[in-house]
């Protein structure tokens, strides 16, 4: 496994790289996110990797904060999520902001991204939720994010209750994330529960 590589920024094709290590010329893939954060073509880098081997290839993908690599690989393991599409999500967001989306059931912010349709958003935001938990980039202490662990914990409890009723997870998240766009307003998991039944029936 190749963890990180450092060496010579020799030429930039988003989203791929190439450096020099000691007279070894390694192709990178790279999200957008780390692509803006490079030096000049001839200036030294380092980069956390993460390695792929398939049948008919061999890849490295690479990211300029460990955070973006750990986000990679939380996001690889989603099923119908591969590495190009990973690499997408974090091109069209900072992890942080991803974990917002995540944690705010924000529906919308996923299918904006590119290669994410309405059941890939859905299957992310309930996936991805157990998964961040525990995250520390998006550790802000200002009260809107504070709103936001709280609105979570509603969701959570709502989407419980709704699928203890017989409703697909799928289904129960999206009507959820319907009723919270349009009553932002709701503050607590009952009030939620009987909303999203009503939009169901």
């Amino acid at each position: 496994m190749i963890g990180r590589i450092r060496g010579v920024l020799v030429d930039k094709k988003p989203p791929e790289i190439q450096i020099d290590v000691a007279g070894i010329c390694y192709e990178v893939q790279v999200p957008m996110s780390t692509l803006y954060q490079l030096p000049e073509v001839g200036k030294e880098l380092t980069l956390h990797t993460h390695f792929v081997v398939r049948e008919d290839a061999q890849l490295l993908y690479g990211f300029f904060e460990e955070k973006d690599k750990s986000m990679f690989r939380s996001l690889i393991k989603i099923n119908g999520v591969g590495p190009k599409m990973a690499l997408g999500i974090l091109s069209s967001m900072e992890a942080d902001e991803f974990v917002r989306a995540v944690r705010n059931n924000d529906i919308n912010a996923m299918v904006k991204m590119p290669g994410i349709g309405k059941k890939t958003a859905e299957r992310l935001l309930i996936e991805m939720r157990d998964r961040l938990k525990d995250w520390g980039g998006a550790a802000e202490t200002d009260s809107s994010e504070v709103s936001a662990a709280a609105g979570a914990s509603i969701s959570n409890d709502a989407e419980t209750a709704l699928i203890s009723l017989g409703y697909k997870p799928q289904q129960a998240a999206h009507a959820i994330a319907q009723v919270l766009k349009a009553n932002p307003e709701i503050v607590d998991s009952e009030a939620l529960i009987r909303a999203s039944l009503k939009s169901m029936g």
